[in-house]
């Protein structure tokens, strides 16, 4: 609908937007009959429009009057403003007058109010005055006779009602007031610091029987007065009430030795109790005498402790340093469990910080016996952490004075662990290798559980001594002996290879010659490096975790100073080596019959059989040494796979190597090449499993080796079994198959094929020519390497001149 419609609804047809003339004049006269009535219609028509006409001009003259009526309504809304403005400002005035009328009736009121709130304080501090000159007064007097227990109380109260007049203090007789109470108390603190005196003298013997109410009030009476004065009373009490000790420990004394340091503990023991017993109720509780006379004798035998030390240095031992720390923080202990510490002033001991929530497995319980063997559990994080023992805050009040000579424990533990390693080597020497046991899966060599037991009790006694430089001493120690225990026990009892590593020997030609195998290691000798290998990863993983131990137990400031990284790396490289030996003793194993397979006349062959007994040999030797490597390092699966991946990127280049010896090659030749080459495939693709009850799958990275590698050594034979005619074809098949640009690998396929050297030259020419385009910028590069002799072709001459040799011999 139109919106003039949507505002004035209509069912008139001549209103509608889709009107139509022609049906409307239909819908009036529909048949011929009906037209007789046209006059009629015409006429309500015309009708129709008049009254249009007459309503659009009624609407239209009546516009003409819109104007004069809005500048009327204007100006009757301005005048109306002005009234309403009028009438806000007679309020305005009348509010004003009011206001001055109340503050004229109420001018009175509040001269009224100030009189009564200044009559009120006057005789408030009349009274105060009152009160403050008779207590003056009182407490002179009291003073004077004596009478502590109603000092303390009038004390106080003088004290506060003297605080009221702190702004009258320019009045004389309130200033004279202030000077009588100051008297008071300084009085009141001589006198009772005297009658202290009087019962306690510093020199001689203590006052016979218990202690008197009048010391008892007095120590009220100190409360309220100087905190000089307690603390005078407090020092005096205790330096008197620990004379005795001083003079039974003199240095001169036999029992003020190391030796003897039981009895000093047993002393304050006793005078604890005695104290608690005669004078327990003389001082206030608040004043904890009791820890306070033990504070103060732990810093007395700290100090002199650390002076006789000093003097005797040369006899202290280390079973007699132990002893004397054992007992010296049992007592700290015993402190802990009967004091709260709250006497211990800033600074003089340093409580140790609390250390992060450990996930370390390396210690179970340090309350625990010392000589519990260490077990590394990976679910050791998921068990619930025992809570926390609280700190002590007496830790280190007396037994700080011990680490100055940490050095003789230090030094100590160095020859101890020194004794340890040769004891362990001579051991190794007396029992010889482990015997095989596949069952047990490669355990670990039991001096490396003792090692490690031996260190954890270390780091414990340690800890309890010094948190400070002697912590990272016996790591210094620790590391020495970790870098010892690799290379004495772990890679000096590693096997040694019989032939040498590098070079040509005589001995080697002549085993090469008469055809007879390298040595290889004894069943023994295996189980032996397998336990190496997983002695070192216990040893690696034992070693983080020592780290992180010792970073907690270290104080903070020292913990970049701990770092075990280069021995951690030091029993990765044992962990390498004995992987590389028994990857050597398996490669090894399998040259001979990869030699027999490069001398096999190949070109003889007449037809493809079963595989050739070289690979019988080489899976022969892969089924002897494989399943003892992986029953040996059960424990260590990870290394195992390591094993097998680095015997397979060495096996299988030297295989290829061999492949390319074997010239010339006839075709039945090669398809037995190609068979042995796929039996050997299959062997190593399950040789992580091979002579397993249990199949597992092969690991993804070895799997992608083997695979990759073996399917090089086949496409070289298929490229060999290819006809060299038409030679584009068989140039285009090497590059589509081998996808090797290297003009050295094409010249071994033509030798293996056996072309003459005119026909290898064509295919050289060719093959150069059909080769991709290199990338920009190395144009040269093809030209480089054809003029340029590679290794291979270098070492041409001493392999002659080796061959040469093996003739004579």
């Amino acid at each position: 609908f139109p919106p003039s419609l949507q505002v004035f609804p209509s069912q008139d047809p001549l209103d509608r937007a889709d009107f139509n003339a022609v049906e409307y004049i239909n819908t009036l006269f529909p048949t011929e009959q009906s037209l007789a009535n046209i006059d009629e219609v015409v006429n309500k028509i015309r009708l129709k429009i008049r009254r249009l006409d007459d309503n659009i001009r009624t609407v239209v003259r009546g516009q003409t009057n819109v104007g004069q009526d809005g500048r009327q309504a204007l100006e009757e809304a301005q005048k109306a403003i002005q009234q309403l403005f009028g009438k806000i400002k007679d309020i305005k005035d009348k509010a004003e007058k009011s206001e001055q009328m109340v503050k004229e009736i109420t001018r009175d009121i509040k001269q009224l109010d100030h009189a009564k709130r200044h009559l009120t304080t006057s005789i408030t501090t009349l009274n105060h005055l009152h009160m403050l000159a008779g207590g003056v007064d009182s407490l002179e007097a009291m003073t004077r006779r004596r009478q502590y227990g109603e000092v303390a109380n009038l004390l106080q109260g003088v004290v506060n009602v003297l605080e009221h007049f702190n702004k009258y203090m320019g009045i004389p007789q309130i200033r004279q007031l202030s000077e009588r109470v100051k008297a008071a108390q300084n009085e009141l603190g001589q006198q009772i610091l005297a009658d202290f005196e009087e019962a306690f003298p510093s020199q001689g013997t203590k006052r016979p029987g218990g202690p008197s109410n009048v010391l008892h009030d007095a120590c009220l009476v100190a409360n309220v007065l100087d905190p000089r004065i307690k603390q005078e009373i407090i020092k005096k009490f205790i330096k008197q009430h620990l004379s005795e000790y001083l003079v039974l420990f003199q240095e001169n004394q036999d029992v003020a030795w190391l030796d003897k340091i039981d009895r000093r503990y047993a002393w304050i023991k006793r005078q604890l109790v005695d104290y608690e017993e005669k004078y327990g109720r003389m001082f206030p509780q608040e004043w904890c005498m009791t820890e306070r006379i033990a504070v103060e004798f732990c810093h007395v035998t700290r100090t002199e402790l650390a002076k006789i030390m000093r003097t005797r240095a040369k006899e202290i031992e280390v079973k007699l340093l132990l002893f004397a720390i054992q007992r010296t923080t049992n007592f700290e202990g015993l402190l802990a469990k009967r004091f709260s510490g709250c006497t211990l002033a800033d600074g003089t001991v340093k409580k140790p910080e609390v250390p992060l929530p450990s996930t370390n497995p390396f210690l179970e319980d340090e309350t625990g016996t010392e000589t519990d063997e260490i077990v590394i559990e990976k679910s050791d994080t998921d068990k619930p952490k025992k809570p926390k023992v609280p700190d002590n805050p007496f830790h280190g009040i007396v037994s700080k004075c011990f680490e100055p000579h940490l050095y003789v424990y230090i030094e100590s533990q160095d020859k101890n662990l020194g004794e340890l390693i040769d004891r362990f080597v001579a051991d190794f020497k007396a029992q010889g290798p482990p015997k095989p046991n596949v069952d047990e899966g490669g355990a670990v060599l039991p001096s490396c559980a003792d090692l490690f037991v031996y260190y954890k009790k270390c780091m414990v006694q340690c800890s309890q001594l010094s948190t400070g430089e002697p912590m990272i001493a016996l790591t210094t120690i620790f590391q020495k002996y970790l870098r010892e225990y690799a290379w004495k026990i772990l890679s000096g009892n590693l096997p040694k290879t019989t032939s040498s590593s590098g070079g040509l020997t005589i001995t080697s030609l002549l085993k090469e010659k008469e055809g007879s195998e390298v040595a290889k290691f004894t069943l023994e000798e295996l189980c032996l490096i397998c336990s190496i290998l997983s002695t070192a990863e216990y040893c690696l993983a034992t070693t983080q975790q020592l780290e992180e131990k010792l970073k907690e137990k270290v104080d903070a400031s020292l913990v970049e100073r701990i770092n075990l990284t280069g021995e951690m790396d030091t029993f990765s490289i044992v962990i390498s080596n004995s992987i590389q030996l028994l990857v050597q003793d398996l490669d090894t194993a399998c040259d001979p019959a990869l030699t027999a397979m490069s001398k096999m006349q190949w070109q003889n062959v007449e037809h493809v059989g079963d595989q050739s007994p070289y690979v019988t040999s080489v899976i022969l030797h892969i089924k002897q040494n494989v399943p003892i490597i992986r029953d040996n390092l059960a424990s260590t699966r990870k290394y195992f796979t390591q094993f097998c991946i680095k015997f397979a990127n060495s096996f299988i280049p030297k295989f290829i190597n061999h492949l390319f010896k074997c010239k010339p090659i006839s075709m039945v030749g090669a398809e037995q090449l190609l068979l042995d080459t796929h039996s050997l495939k299959m062997v190593l693709l399950d040789l992580p499993s091979i002579g397993s009850q249990v199949v597992r799958k092969a690991p993804a990275s070895y799997t992608k080796i083997v695979v990759k590698g073996m399917t090089r050594a086949e496409m070289i034979l298929k490229v060999v079994m290819a006809p060299h005619e038409p030679p584009v074809v068989f140039v285009d098949n090497y590059i589509k198959l081998l996808a090797d640009c290297s003009t050295d690998t094409f010249q071994k396929i033509l030798d293996m094929k056996g072309l003459k050297r005119s026909e290898q030259s064509s295919m050289l020419d060719l093959f150069r020519q059909r080769l991709p385009a290199p990338p920009s910028g190395v144009e040269n590069a093809g030209s480089l390497s054809l003029s340029t002799p590679t290794p291979e072709q270098e070492s041409s001459r001493i392999r002659k001149l080796e061959k040469l040799i093996k003739k004579r011999l």
